[in-house]
């Protein structure tokens, strides 16, 4: 099998990627995913920096914190270095969301990895490490980007 560029080995991977969240139940938005996902890599943050990092507006964003507040599966509370911030921290019940979708995913990619021939899964397996490595990076390290690929 001939070696493709980097670029075409960023594509593969965005493929399988779509893929598997397409496969995912549409319990919560992406969105709402993201920032629950933040909350468990992260820890307690700031509405801004959660904004941030999920690339939308603050009121977008204080609408969402409200949504998942309500359905239980994130809670406000005070900062204990500084009690004027108020904090967004994940819930039990947020975590439990977190774990069973990170599992409901881990079943679509399984389901996948069965339909391969024993040695490419043997070569993915191989790579696993290189692999968690890559989903060690972010997307939490970086912005989402600031372009929108839609024409207005």
């Amino acid at each position: 099998m001939a070696r493709g560029s980097e670029r075409d080995l960023a594509r593969a991977l965005y493929g399988v990627a779509s893929l598997v969240v397409r496969q995912m139940p549409r319990d919560v938005s992406l969105t709402a995913a993201s920032v629950l996902h933040a909350l468990e890599r992260l820890g307690p943050l700031r509405l801004t920096r959660l904004a941030a990092l999920t690339g939308v507006s603050q009121p977008s964003a204080t609408a969402l914190v409200s949504r998942l507040e309500h359905d239980g599966l994130v809670e406000r509370r005070p900062d204990e270095d500084d009690g004027r911030v108020v904090l967004v921290a994940l819930t039990a019940a947020g975590g439990r969301l977190v774990a069973a979708r990170r599992e409901t995913g881990a079943d679509v990619v399984a389901g996948l990895l069965a339909r391969l021939p024993a040695e490419v899964t043997r070569r993915l397996r191989d790579a696993q490490g290189d692999l968690e490595a890559l989903g060690d990076l972010g997307p939490f390290d970086v912005a989402p980007a600031a372009t929108s690929l839609v024409p207005r």
